[in-house]
């Protein structure tokens, strides 16, 4: 080197790193328990769809081409055609709204006393366990 300072040198030695804060996630956790939503009537057509492409073309992997080729054959049915789906679709919102009736339902009576969480971790709670169980491992009188 000719005296010169060096690309790394003169570069700063703090990394101007944009650390945004982390964001409160907006959604509530996730109910398992909470019913799905039904399928529209394009999704249960795709059901039956996906079989039929895959007898015909037993060699394609690509999701892709099915979702393209699906979209394609729903486009050309005439609403006749696409009759059976809807009907199904149908049935499956009816029972749908049925199961979030009687979900609501058990929301607004609150959980039973069996099904009653404390706030505290589980973690919390063994560790509570470990400090009354009357072995004191982290004391040392040297």
């Amino acid at each position: 080197m000719k005296g010169g300072k060096s690309k790394a040198d003169t570069k700063s030695t703090k990394l101007a790193v944009n650390k945004k804060p982390a964001k409160a996630s907006k959604a509530a956790a996730k109910d398992p328990n909470k019913p799905k939503r039904p399928s529209s009537a394009f999704f249960v057509f795709m059901e039956d769809f996906r079989q039929t492409y895959k007898k015909d073309h037993p060699n394609n992997k690509s999701v892709a081409a099915v979702g393209k080729a699906g979209g394609a054959k729903w486009k050309s049915l005439s609403d006749a055609e696409k009759a059976p789906f809807v009907a199904k679709a149908d049935t499956r919102k009816v029972e749908y709204e049925k199961n979030m009736k009687a979900y609501n339902k058990k929301l607004e009576e609150g959980p039973k006393e069996d099904e009653e969480e404390s706030d505290k971790s589980v973690s919390e709670v063994n560790d509570e366990d470990d400090a009354d169980d009357g072995s004191d491992e982290e004391e040392d009188d040297d």
